[in-house]
């Protein structure tokens, strides 16, 4: 059983495919823009053509584009600001099986399973709810952890209650009846 894991030290989010960001920069509003962040994690501004963003924080991405921009305004200040947030894959919570909506989400800091399952909109049911498992990559191995998504769910154990990690994959099974 998953025992309950301290909420992780701050970690400042990166930048994933399928973000949107809003550059602004200062006093040149016709450079300014709100882009998605492409499927190959790259970004294309006025003046500035496929500039990596995936994996950045978004200062690191403002320095970037400051950096790029200098050659047509004198000192550019830029900010990023993320808008719709998704992440990178490798940070993101999956959520297979039989959850009332299958989906990958934002891992967020301090995210616990009822989150996980509020976003998803519960389990249905079907769903074999105390035989599910937090899929977890640990020192380069993957592990299968037990989770009681029924007691917490039905029964109100929050002690079933624990925190996820970036890259956890939470399966819920189908029961038999």
């Amino acid at each position: 059983m998953l025992e309950p894991q301290p909420i992780a030290a701050h970690v400042a989010y990166q930048i994933g495919a399928g973000d949107v960001l809003n550059i602004n920069v200062w006093r040149n509003p016709e450079v300014s823009i709100s882009v998605p962040v492409r499927p190959d994690g790259k970004i294309t501004t006025p003046l500035v053509e496929d500039l990596q963003a995936a994996g950045k924080t978004s200062t690191q991405l403002a320095r970037d584009i400051e950096k790029s921009l200098e050659k047509y305004i004198q000192q550019p200040l830029v900010t990023v600001i993320v808008t719709s947030f998704v992440g990178p894959y490798a940070q993101q919570i999956r959520v297979i099986g039989q959850a009332a909506r299958p989906q990958a989400l934002a891992y967020r800091q301090g995210m616990s399973l009822m989150d996980v399952l509020i976003s998803v909109g519960g389990i249905t049911d079907f769903a074999a709810g105390n035989k599910a498992n937090i899929i977890r990559t640990v020192d380069g191995q993957r592990l299968a952890l037990p989770v009681r998504l029924h007691d917490l769910l039905r029964n109100g154990d929050i002690s079933a209650n624990v925190i996820v990690l970036p890259g956890d994959i939470l399966v819920i099974p189908e029961g038999w009846f």
